[in-house]
């Protein structure tokens, strides 16, 4: 890189274990990504107070502490990275790392160093130990010369850690020079002042910013009292208790639900908390939409005037939603997502799905699909290798057709199956996705008229098998000598095809005097309701096995003239050979198809010799008919009846 460095495989440690992810360091600050997506850390030139060096057993450790009192270990470095980052701390950014020594002694007899919100314990000069500050959930002190520290439970840690540090007790004797004080107030009680200065949450209790009682939250499931603290997030219920920094926190959505007196809040971490094995990557919080709240903060006009100046406002008053994510995000620094330009047929930010069985809704955003409530899934665009639509079904019943799904395959291999879209969502679902450019596998060149799309862009009433379409489109397609035949589907109020006619057709490649009989077309119909999808044929009154008597045809005539082409069958014939010249990998069904989208894109004048030589070999057939004795006998054949005439 001209512009700093890039390092692959540095750990992020913390309260979540470690965590693989891509480092660069730049002229600007710093900024690391997890590995696969997810988490970002970024801190900015102007926000790093401190650089530091630790060395450990097999690499180098960075240490960054922000001007907000976080410290974020790197871990990954080889001795050549240390001396090359050094030189370039000191050169872009003014700031020469502290290099520190790692003690292995083992003694616990030591120092302890105070530092913003972080604890040292120090032997013999070197660090044996850190711990934040921000983790501590009661301090107490036991007798004159012991402090307990209790850790809140480690919601946050990864999901292969299965150890959390609960308590640590440091002992001070009252020779202890570091905290001194006098006979009522004894080093160890100095030192545990400090302390509960330094913490959140002491043995004094510190209050809230604000709390919003009885919440229900949908995972993890349960009504908690939803504390909102200087740096942390505190979620109490009967039977759990989770505790979330906000440096956890990546970011929030406002989903609302339409047409439903609710509205999603879903709250992003890395890592995510856990309950026994089970994580939690995002807290789906269902607020009442219309529910009207007045809060006041307990900050002082200082902090108003400082810390949270432009953040936060003494005073809030609306929608409960609306006031809970504003009051967060100040708090936090996350970012709001809300919904983005999708909607759906009912003007909704959503459609009506199912995912591994669970009912729920589909948010098409901005930069990602979200299923919620259950499992809660997130599915940013850039980690989507490609869509496809599935009509919902493959035996063609009409309650099938009614809907469809949609499979989102991702780069790792990864597949969700999003089940049960009603069918009349499929026009703006798919012209959202296509905006957004991401690969649509089923539909080919002419995805919005084929396929899948041609029976999804149908209205409940108008429904056809898409296999009867595409074979009576690609009917004029092909020379033959045989009579053109056409594929008529009758429709009932399921969108499919019956086994009963009503109506006769005109041949589209006649002159409109030759029409094909019911039984011929209803013959036509069974040979091809096969593959996509499948007919059912209902038994007519007195006919219980469904079967329909074929009236005997007559065999063609060889002496017959051949019949007039049509000006498209015209011009397939002269172009067909030349587009499977430049696309050889063509099939048959995929050509006819590209020699009708052709067609209609012709201008009338570009039609005018082809629809000339139509015209002629009409004339041609009518002269022929003129001397043809059709009275000439010919042999009979099972199978649907013929017009020869």
């Amino acid at each position: 890189m001209t512009d700093g460095h890039l390092f692959g495989n540095i750990l992020l440690g913390g309260r979540g274990g470690t965590n693989p992810g891509q480092l660069r360091v730049y002229s600007g600050g710093i900024v690391w990504k997890k590995q696969g997506g997810g988490k970002v850390v970024e801190v900015d030139k102007s926000d790093i107070l401190s650089l530091s060096w630790l060395r450990l057993p097999r690499s180098f450790q960075l240490g960054v502490k922000a001007k907000d009192g976080l410290f974020y270990k790197f871990t990954g470095f080889r001795e050549q990275d240390v001396n090359s980052l050094t030189s370039f701390f000191q050169r872009n950014l003014g700031i020469t790392p502290e290099e520190k020594q790692l003690s292995i002694s083992g003694h616990n007899w030591g120092d302890v160093e105070l530092d913003g919100n972080t604890l040292t314990f120090l032997v013999e000069s070197k660090q044996a130990f850190e711990i934040s500050l921000a983790d501590v959930s009661q301090a107490q002190l036991q007798g004159k010369n012991d402090v307990v520290l209790q850790f809140h439970v480690d919601d946050t840690t990864g999901a292969n850690e299965k150890d959390s540090l609960m308590e640590l007790t440091f002992h001070i004797p009252n020779s202890n020079t570091q905290f001194v004080g006098d006979e009522s107030r004894p080093p160890a009680q100095v030192f545990h002042d400090k302390i509960v200065t330094m913490t959140d949450v002491g043995s004094t209790g510190e209050e809230p910013v604000v709390t919003f009682e009885g919440i229900a939250i949908l995972t993890p499931r349960g009504r908690y009292s939803v504390e909102l603290h200087h740096q942390f997030m505190r979620l109490q219920g009967q039977a759990n208790d989770f505790k979330i920094q906000y440096s956890s926190v990546v970011r929030l959505f406002l989903l609302p639900k339409f047409n439903q007196p609710h509205t999603f809040v879903v709250v992003s971490l890395e890592p995510p908390i856990r309950k026994g094995q089970t994580t939690y990557p995002h807290i789906v919080i269902q607020f009442e939409t219309e529910f009207v709240v007045e809060s006041n903060l307990s900050l002082s006009e200082e902090q108003l005037s400082t810390k949270y100046k432009g953040k936060l406002e003494a005073e809030y008053k609306g929608l409960i939603h609306e006031v809970f994510t504003s009051i967060l995000r100040g708090l936090s620094g996350a970012k709001i997502t809300r919904p983005g330009k999708f909607r759906s047929c009912l003007d909704g930010y959503a459609v009506k799905s199912s995912l591994k069985a669970e009912d729920g809704v589909l948010y098409p955003l901005e930069k990602g699909f979200f299923f919620l409530p259950k499992p809660p899934t997130l599915i940013l665009y850039d980690d989507i290798e490609y869509v496809e639509f599935e009509r919902h079904g493959a035996g063609g019943s009409s309650v099938s057709s009614h809907y469809f799904d949609l499979i989102v395959r991702l780069k790792s291999e990864q597949e969700h199956q999003f089940r049960n879209i009603q069918r009349n969502e499929y026009s703006n679902l798919f012209n959202f996705i296509n905006g957004k450019g991401m690969k649509i596998m089923n539909l080919g060149d002419m995805q919005t008229t084929t396929g899948v799309a041609a029976v999804l862009q149908q209205d409940d009433d108008d429904a056809v098998d898409p296999h009867l379409e595409r074979i009576r489109n690609e009917a004029g397609g092909e020379e033959s000598d045989e009579e053109d035949e056409d594929f008529v589907a009758d429709k009932d109020d399921g969108g499919s095809p019956t086994d009963d006619s009503g109506e006769e057709e005109s041949d589209a490649s006649e002159s409109g005097d030759e029409k094909e009989k019911p039984d011929r077309k209803e013959a036509k119909k069974e040979a091809t309701t096969s593959k996509p999808v499948s007919v059912k044929r209902r038994p007519k009154d007195g006919d219980e096995d469904g079967s329909k008597k074929k009236k005997p045809k007559k065999k063609k005539d060889p002496n017959a003239p051949k019949r007039a082409m049509s000006a498209f069958m015209m011009f397939s014939n002269s172009e067909r050979e030349n587009l499977k010249k430049t696309n050889p990998g063509l099939s048959f069904t995929d050509v006819g198809r590209a020699l009708g989208e052709k067609w209609k894109k012709m201008t009338a004048s570009e039609k005018e010799p082809f629809e000339a030589m139509a015209s002629a070999d009409k004339k041609r057939y009518k002269d022929e008919m003129a001397g043809y004795d059709k009275s000439a006998p010919v042999g009979m054949d099972s199978g649907a009846e013929t017009d020869s005439s």
